[in-house]
């Protein structure tokens, strides 16, 4: 995988740091998203599985042509992969 990833949904950051969430102080976090994580926080207190199911909807409408299946394998296979799911 090329490019940075939100370390807890999997999506792709892109070339700024416009999608970052922020820490308690106001900087950017280089680690997630800011639909994952705002003011030093996740947004959501969720499990690794819930989070794959909330993702399912915005993968598809955002990639024509994928699959649910395929959705949930990428999620399945990347997911235990990111900082906040890793054991």
């Amino acid at each position: 995988m090329e490019g940075k990833f939100c370390q807890s949904c999997g999506m792709p950051m892109g070339d700024t740091d416009a999608m970052y969430g922020t820490e308690k102080d106001g900087s950017k976090s280089p680690d997630y998203c800011q639909y994952c994580y705002n003011d030093g926080a996740f947004t959501a207190d969720c499990t690794m599985a819930e989070m794959m199911e909330y993702c399912v909807k915005p993968i598809l409408e955002n990639s024509p042509g994928m699959t649910e299946a395929a959705a949930r394998g990428m999620m399945a296979q990347m997911f235990p992969t990111l900082k906040r799911w890793k054991a």
